[in-house]
């Protein structure tokens, strides 16, 4: 008999059997009343859980349109944006903005590594920007940037947006907009929300719309503020079709998130993250990011000498665990593991446990059980099962 696959890759993440069945529920109008009540809930909801005096647009989409929805909204032509780039998402910005006619300056870490508050700082004297965006979490290389801390220093420089891409931290790494003096946060349902792919969610802070404000008329349709801005401010009223299954998903999401607790959330997916690594490195991993900015939402894992990357990856399928490989200069060389969202103890006891049979299986004569053990005794200090 097969075992049952656990997809823990860095989104997709496994989702919750009530927010599958929200997903399974008998669509309706998207004018429903009933429906229009769940979209408003969750916009609030969304406002006032991260915290922010301005928007929040939620979006069928991807969160790769979020990115352009950012920089649409707040830049023009001709207007300069420092690229803080911490791996091969934070380069994807370059593209978007070049094209855009942007002129674009990007500041780039060595992959495991940040580029230090100080030197992004200096840049900035350098000459006037409009705009800074940042990973928050990178997921090709499991580095967390200290967006707190930028966001700190970025109150020297009044006429800077600050975009943050929490593509694979938000609902799993601390974020608040306005407290932390984003004016963009943006991500996706798929990664630490725990739904399937096809929304995009961005919080828009009061300077970002002050700047949508003073662009006038811009060429884009679909993902103009203005154009969605009425549907968020009242969602009986028409620009695009809503994905209304995904909308209550997300809706159910949050439920979850609430129930939880979001601060404990956080707290959650930082316990999580440690004793995952701790397994991992015990089982002769090595994590890329440095300590000091590892991710809680993924891990990623450079192998040991002598381990093949796709006939590894291929014994964990089969064991039961799917993970995703590296990217850029590390494929072949690491894989990508995902624990973040709405995952549980036996999910994370099964995942350290499936890797053992790989290694095993790989002739790396590893003392079975010894990860599965680490986990434990991290998981089960302080307070009780995640």
């Amino acid at each position: 008999m097969k075992n049952r696959r656990l997809v823990m890759i860095p989104g997709p993440t496994p989702v919750a059997r009530s927010i599958q069945d929200q997903m399974g529920r008998e669509t309706i109008a998207f004018g429903d009343p009933n429906f229009v009540r769940d979209y408003k809930e969750l916009i609030s909801d969304l406002k006032t859980m991260w915290k922010t005096a301005g928007e929040v647009f939620v979006v069928a989409g991807t969160g790769t349109m979020a990115m352009e929805m950012a920089v649409a909204n707040t830049l023009k032509k001709g207007d300069n944006v420092l690229i803080v780039s911490h791996g091969f998402f934070g380069d994807r910005f370059i593209d978007i903005c070049e094209r855009k006619g942007f002129n674009v300056d990007v500041l780039a870490s060595e992959w495991g590594s940040i580029v230090p508050v100080a030197e992004i700082e200096s840049k900035l004297r350098e000459k006037k920007y409009q705009a800074l965006t940042v990973s928050h979490v990178d997921t090709s290389t499991g580095v967390r940037a200290p967006i707190e801390e930028i966001g700190r220093m970025l109150k020297q420089f009044d006429e800077i947006i600050f975009i943050v891409d929490g593509v694979c931290s938000t609902a799993g790494e601390m974020e608040y907009v306005d407290d932390m003096g984003i004016d963009i946060l943006f991500t996706g349902t798929q990664k630490a929300f725990g739904v399937a792919p096809g929304l995009a969610i961005l919080w828009a802070g009061p300077k970002a719309m002050e700047r949508r404000k003073s662009l006038g008329t811009i060429p884009e349709y679909y993902v103009d503020f203005y154009k969605w801005l009425p549907v968020m401010q009242d969602p009986s009223k028409y620009f695009a079709t809503p994905a209304v299954n995904l909308v209550w998903a997300l809706k159910e999401s949050v439920a979850i998130i609430k129930e939880e607790g979001l601060e404990y959330r956080f707290v959650r997916h930082q316990k999580v993250a440690k004793a995952m690594q701790m397994a991992l490195e015990a089982l002769g991993f090595k994590v890329l990011a440095d300590k000091n900015y590892r991710a809680a939402t993924l891990s990623n894992l450079v192998y040991p000498e002598g381990i093949n990357d796709v006939e590894f990856r291929n014994s964990l399928r089969d064991e039961g665990v799917v993970v995703a490989g590296g990217l850029g200069a590390y494929a072949g060389k690491m894989f990508r593991l995902g624990h973040m969202g709405n995952i549980d103890m036996h999910d994370l006891v099964s995942v350290i446990a499936t890797i053992e049979r790989a290694l095993y299986k790989a002739g790396r004569h590893t003392e079975l059980g010894k990860g599965v053990g680490i986990l434990m005794q991290e998981m089960l200090r302080d307070r009780g099962q995640a």
